[in-house]
């Protein structure tokens, strides 16, 4: 009773989920050109997916994972029957793919061709991102029960909440859920032994799962949408946001009559929802005088999609923050990956392999 009332009084009042507001860039978080300025490593035709060793650099496209080395050089070294939803290091040799989000396969290593495709009595539905942990177990986001990985704009309009975290154990074939319930489980990592930080997108934040913080929001009310988290080299992690939310998206969630017409009646690349790219089609929802006054930007032009990556510290606060802004191309980043001193993003949007200096990039931004 008390929790209808407040949910009540919220949408009356606009206020808690009801609000519409959207955090502002500022502080950790102040705008800046590192990504859309990052040197393009390589075209892609499908970008799934980045995973490394520290050594290596696997990258997931389409139905293949490709070794890519400093020079931008690619060398086929799995091709699968399915897409490749997500990709991983196994600690002790070895990569964990997920094949169209149905089903995770361990290929080379001490533990090749072990396979799983359900957990907790229901099969795998949108597995799209994957971890080792520090025991050797595998975890694993399916972010949605009843959409595909590539629907992920179907499971926001729906107000989804059915995402999962999952641990395999490569050892004995078992597979248990660690947590359900997700809005849009989206990228994970492990700090520690019997601790998880799981990106929960339709909620904005990174929600530790297991340990003695079990349930705090590591980071919260983020301006955009989170996905895969990736470690730093030296301690901390480097966070991807696919793209930022904005006060109108807010609006429409909050509107079911609206939002059931869209869905029925509009083709999904032109609904007022995020995106991992734009400005390439004149039948956009938003353009023309909403975003450009004589040529010029409007500095509060809504950005239907960006390029955000969050570096935060080992207890999960902001450091600072790289952009692909508005106006730039490199958008819909998915997927980090730290290796031998070079930050590797896949931008999406622009099916692109993305490559810039840490080191410099933290001068640039004075030693943060």
């Amino acid at each position: 009773m008390i929790d209808t009332l407040k949910q009540w009084t919220d949408r009356l009042l606009g206020r808690g989920d009801a609000a519409i507001t959207v955090p502002v860039f500022d502080g950790a978080l102040k705008s800046n050109r590192l990504i859309e300025d990052a040197a393009v490593v390589a075209e892609l035709d499908c970008p799934q997916d980045l995973a490394t060793d520290g050594v290596s650099l696997w990258v997931a496209d389409g139905a293949r994972v490709l070794r890519v080395d400093g020079a931008g050089r690619r060398t086929v070294e799995h091709t699968f029957e399915r897409p490749v939803s997500a990709v991983a290091s196994v600690l002790g040799g070895g990569l964990a793919v997920a094949l169209g989000g149905q089903e995770v396969r361990v290929v080379d290593g001490p533990h090749d061709g072990r396979r799983f495709d359900a957990a907790g009595g229901q099969r795998l539905n949108a597995v799209n991102a994957l971890a080792s942990t520090v025991r050797g177990r595998l975890l694993a986001t399916d972010g949605s029960l009843t959409q595909p990985p590539e629907h992920w704009k179907h499971d926001l309009m729906a107000l989804g909440r059915s995402g999962r975290l999952i641990e395999f154990d490569l050892g004995d074939g078992a597979a248990h859920v660690r947590a359900a319930g997700l809005g849009f489980a989206f990228g994970v990592c492990a700090p520690a032994d019997d601790a998880a930080w799981v990106c929960e997108s339709w909620r904005h934040r990174v929600v530790q799962v297991g340990g003695a913080q079990a349930g705090r929001a590591v980071v919260d009310d983020l301006p955009g949408y989170p996905s895969r988290i990736a470690p730093a080299a030296g301690g901390g992690w480097w966070l991807t946001c696919f793209t930022l939310r904005t006060q109108l998206v807010e609006f429409v969630l909050r509107e079911p009559a609206y939002r059931k017409r869209m869905i029925q009646e509009i083709d999904p690349r032109y609904w007022i929802a995020p995106a991992l790219s734009s400005g390439e089609t004149y039948l956009e929802p938003m353009q023309g005088a909403h975003l450009k006054t004589m040529g010029v930007v409007k500095p509060w032009a809504p950005p239907r999609s960006y390029g955000l990556v969050i570096r935060l510290d080992a207890q999960g606060l902001i450091r600072y923050s790289l952009h692909s802004r508005f106006d730039g191309k490199h958008h819909g980043i998915v997927a980090a990956a730290e290796c031998d001193g070079w930050l590797y993003l896949l931008s999406k949007g622009r099916r692109r392999l993305l490559r810039l200096s840490v080191a410099a990039a933290e001068a640039s931004l004075g030693g943060s």
